[in-house]
């Protein structure tokens, strides 16, 4: 059974320094640094219109260069709410940019891709869930019931 544990929510001061190292990494072309699991995906700001980015790790490759990654702190997440809005997004890999199209999974579908993950990545699940403030058991049924239920699982696909 999934448990909602206390976190602090989105972070500040200096835990928000070091979650945006990354992409100050990738504004320093040294994303190359962070390997495939991490993107730099460059999105629009539903209010301001302004460009905005996030680093996110890849939770999966279903294939013709399609990378799925998680919304860690849920539907709230500014980044996730804003490619609602606005699908169109930058992705970046290393030193690679393409354009993409953002779009969240169904719930169904999100829940098959987090316990996915969590089979091929035991630890760095728990690691996850525990970061984005959830406590499961370690059953596939429960990664399932958090990305169904609570992490929804956004598709980047490239646009050739």
């Amino acid at each position: 059974m999934v448990r909602q544990i206390v976190t602090k929510g989105s972070p500040r001061g200096l835990r928000r320094i070091l979650f945006r190292l990354p992409v100050a990494l990738y504004r320093l072309k040294l994303g190359r640094l962070l390997g495939g699991r991490l993107i730099l995906l460059t999105h629009t700001g539903r209010k301001s219109g302004r460009r905005r980015q996030v680093v996110l790790e890849v939770v999966g490759r279903p294939g013709d260069g399609t990378l799925l990654v998680a919304s860690g702190f849920g539907p709230r997440a500014q980044w996730f709410r804003n490619v609602l809005v606005d699908p169109a997004v930058l992705v970046t890999s290393g030193s690679s940019t393409r354009p993409g199209l953002a779009a969240p999974l169904p719930p169904q579908e999100s829940g098959l891709a987090m316990a996915t993950y969590a089979r091929r990545h035991p630890r760095l699940a728990r690691r996850l869930m525990r970061f984005c403030g959830y406590e499961v058991d370690g059953s596939e049924a429960d990664y399932f019931e958090v990305g169904r239920d609570h992490i929804p699982i956004v598709s980047l696909r490239p646009l050739h």
